[in-house]
């Protein structure tokens, strides 16, 4: 028997006694071994499979831009996003827009919008749409990522990618999703539909809600990337 036979029995062995994800993890341990990480198959990975929770943190930092391919670097810049972390902290504290009761969600939004220009002038001015949305992709992140300074960046990143690199294709969301669900999840729809959560006749009305769970789950796609 060859090596590609061998490995095609057990994968579907694994499959058969509820083990699908062994195979799917010794693949991405042998793309985390390279000393230089290859994004875009790490991003092609991440699309098709579930991530081990020991190596979905690296993972989402790696393809979010926080760290480097380069494993060298991977402490030493973790380092300055930690200084970097407890600078924003420590101003906001000197200026009063955060103290030790404000929640941790709070506090990463309130350091977001420092770091990008837009901290109001005090904390009387009501949140902006974006904002909420800051705060409900950071409350999802929280429940998944225990470690503080690693879930702001997770979070700051990830929105920065959705509003400056997907920013023109967010119209075209509902469309997408629609399609996606007919194709990948149609059982979805058929739900959605049964239960009479949305009208039966509004397709559009399925595709905004889908979206608004989107957004009040961080954003995550099926296999939780």
């Amino acid at each position: 028997m060859t090596e590609d036979s061998q490995r095609n029995f057990r994968s579907v062995y694994y499959e058969k006694v509820g083990f699908r994800g062994v195979e799917e993890k010794k693949s991405l341990e042998i793309l985390l071994k390279d000393d230089r990480l290859d994004v875009e198959k790490l991003c092609t990975f991440s699309q098709r499979f579930p991530l081990p929770s020991m190596y979905r943190i690296l993972v989402w930092k790696v393809l979010l831009g926080i760290i480097p391919p380069h494993h060298e670097s991977h402490a030493l810049v973790m380092k300055y996003r930690k200084e970097q972390y407890r600078d924003v902290y420590h101003a906001l504290q000197v200026i009063r827009f955060i103290k030790d009761s404000t929640p941790q969600v709070e506090v990463f939004l309130r350091m977001h919008q420092l770091e990008s220009g837009r901290l109001p002038r005090n904390l009387a001015f009501p949140l902006e749409p974006e904002d909420e949305v800051f705060l409900a992709i950071a409350k999802a992140m929280e429940e998944v990522v225990e470690d503080n300074i690693d879930c702001y960046w997770l979070v700051s990143s990830f929105v920065n990618q959705l509003n400056n690199k997907y920013k023109d294709l967010l119209p075209q969301l509902p469309k997408v999703l629609e399609q996606y669900l007919n194709v990948e999840d149609n059982r979805l729809l058929v739900h959605l539909k049964a239960c009479s959560a949305i009208p039966q006749d509004n397709t559009d009305a399925i595709v905004s809600k889908a979206i608004d769970l989107w957004h009040k789950h961080c954003g995550t796609p099926v296999h939780l990337v």
